[in-house]
């Protein structure tokens, strides 16, 4: 074989290997130093490629595609600072656990570190931001080199796709010249085996011996305040599961949005969702002490509910993790259960007695009823304010709709506004290390493989992924945006550094009085700006139904924002406490 030939079978043979272990699609970067997997990645029957120009947006794009589908996608860029572009996104795919397989071309070892153009230190490149990494050893095309190219392939797949999910690195030197010998048809074949349509790698439930499930179900059936708390998870069948576990238990549930219990014809008789605002008040959490808390998934988005477990050290923590990972930011000594959490809650089922309602779930009930209702006056103001979108969104979204959010206030105000509500509504958020860089990319990756998709987004993380609409015009995507332009960063009004007035608006407020319908027609896309919540609702009712980018920009004050919300805390705190005099009023009655 001559070079090219050899460097086709040793490529062809991991693009190939690449799709027998469930990686379908690809996001390809343009470069030289990639040129012959790009190729290879496109010749592919069963891979396809979405070409993406910016590299930190296509990473990004890649991480959208992996949330929405569950399994690894593919994303690959030549060498240089094209590679260090990926390496926001990466950050977010690990400790979000989203499964990503990376692969960065590179100039081989005789043209490192000695001057030779777009050549950088990759190795380890993404340091402990990524589960695993490998040094490719460059192309050959003996029988052995073609299995060994295969098992790293699978290996990548298995380790990214595995508990804890993740990104893995597979970098790849490569000599000129570039271009594979794509006139040959059997290619992908070299080395398969026979008959070979399964992956290389299964993966089962991490499970607990029968006597440790009955260690804890004792524990739960004597504990008269159970909590169960639920952030973002991604375990098929746990929705279900778990709400038939607290039922059985009796034990209220506060469910993050990320859980996906707030949405669904699911029984919600339990779900508690108004905890981010009644657990900020002392006089109502000191009420809620609980004996043990039981939880599930991520950190959920709420500051009060994770003060609110400092607050309990005389209590139980419980956290079931299927990752084996250490989420307990808290700092409570807690057990940590090393289990599948659909698995754990369906032997817990089998094992509690059922419990008849009791008063410490009762109070629950209330208080979140209160908090709702008093929550859903926001309804009633007629300017457009951020809190109140979060409230109709749960309206005037149509079945069966992605709903992506953005990171600072949007998503915030989706955890106290968002509520209970029958359809089913996906949501999706960065929420690993909560940046807002990337978030248009993510949210159109996400609408690639699910319809609609509606992103919700603040003005400075819209500026800071413009570059990602280029994907929507590219590929023919269809995403609504709701841009919510306060002209600066919302949250910081929030938060203490707003007292200091004489630097704030330069160094966090940060105004940008920019016009973003020129971003937006530049992309091809629809640009409406509302005025009312009417105008709103008809624009959001129309967009929904169209193809293409479609962005809808919704002007907010900051000023008022804070006021508003500093408002109705008030007005609901003091509701809250009423109900609350009621309760022990008739309890000494």
């Amino acid at each position: 074989m001559n070079e090219r030939e050899t460097m086709t079978a040793y490529l062809s043979a991991f693009v190939d290997e690449l799709s027998i272990n469930q990686i379908e699609h690809a996001v390809v970067c343009p470069g030289s130093r990639s040129t012959p997997l790009a190729l290879l990645l496109s010749e592919h029957p069963d891979i396809k490629v979405h070409i993406n120009v910016d590299e930190r947006s296509a990473a990004f794009f890649a991480l959208g595609m992996a949330k929405a589908l569950g399994k690894p996608v593919a994303i690959l860029c030549t060498s240089g600072t094209a590679a260090a572009n990926f390496y926001p996104a990466i950050v977010e795919a690990y400790y979000s656990r989203v499964p990503l397989v990376v692969l960065t071309a590179d100039r081989p070892h005789e043209l490192r570190d000695v001057g030779a153009p777009q050549a950088i230190d990759q190795i380890h490149l993404y340091g402990k931001h990524v589960k695993w990494f490998a040094e490719m050893a460059l192309p050959e095309s003996s029988q052995s080199m073609i299995t060994y190219v295969r098992n790293v392939c699978a290996r990548a797949a298995a380790t990214s796709a595995n508990d804890p999910a993740g990104p893995v690195h597979l970098n790849f030197p490569l000599r000129e010249p570039l271009v594979p010998v794509l006139k040959q048809h059997n290619y992908f074949s070299n080395g398969r085996r026979e008959n070979q349509t399964d992956s290389n790698f299964q993966s089962g439930y991490v499970s607990l011996s029968q006597d440790h499930f009955d260690r804890i179900a004792k524990h739960l059936s004597a504990s008269k305040r159970g909590l169960i708390v639920c952030g973002d998870i991604k375990n098929p069948g746990f929705r279900e599961a778990v709400v038939s576990f607290a039922e059985k238990s009796g034990f209220p549930v506060l469910a993050d949005p990320l859980s996906q219990l707030r949405s669904g014809a699911h029984s919600s008789d339990l779900i508690i969702d108004a905890y981010d605002t009644f657990l900020r008040f002392d006089q109502v959490a000191e009420q809620l002490n609980p004996d043990v808390i039981i939880r599930f998934g991520a950190m959920p988005v709420s500051k009060a509910l994770t003060q609110f477990l400092k607050r309990q050290p005389e209590a139980r923590h419980i956290v079931v993790d299927s990752g084996g990972g250490w989420r307990e930011p808290a700092g409570i000594t807690a057990q940590m259960i090393y289990c599948n959490e659909t698995l754990f809650c369906t032997e817990m089922l089998s094992r509690l007695n059922e419990k008849d309602s009791n008063g410490w779930t009762n109070l629950w009930k209330k208080i979140n009823i209160k908090a709702v209702s008093a929550l859903m006056s926001v309804r009633d103001d007629t300017e457009l304010n951020e809190g109140k979108l979060f409230s109709l969104l749960q309206d005037y979204l149509p079945e069966k709709t992605n709903l992506f959010v953005s990171n600072s206030m949007p998503i915030r105000d989706l955890d106290t506004f968002f509520t209970k509500n029958e359809k089913e509504v996906r949501i999706f958020a960065n929420r690993g290390v909560n940046g807002i860089d990337g978030i248009i990319s993510t949210a159109l990756g996400v609408s690639t493989v699910s319809l609609p998709t509606v992103l919700v987004v603040g003005d400075l993380s819209f500026f800071h992924d413009m570059n990602g609409l280029l994907a929507a015009k590219q590929h023919k995507l269809n995403l609504t945006i709701l841009l919510v332009n306060n002209d600066g960063g919302g949250i910081f009004s929030f938060l203490p550094q707003y007292a200091e007035k004489e630097h704030f608006e330069v160094l966090f407020g940060t105004p940008h009085g920019l016009d973003f319908s020129h971003a937006v027609h530049l992309y091809g896309g629809t640009y409406s700006r509302v005025e009312t919540w009417d105008e709103f609702r008809d624009n959001l009712s129309k967009s929904v139904n169209l193809d293409g980018l479609k962005v809808i920009e919704i002007p907010t004050d900051r000023e008022s924002n804070v006021l508003k919300h500093r408002e109705l805390w008030n007005y609901v705190s003091q509701e809250i406490i009423n109900a609350l005099i009621e309760e022990n009023n008739e309890n000494n009655q």
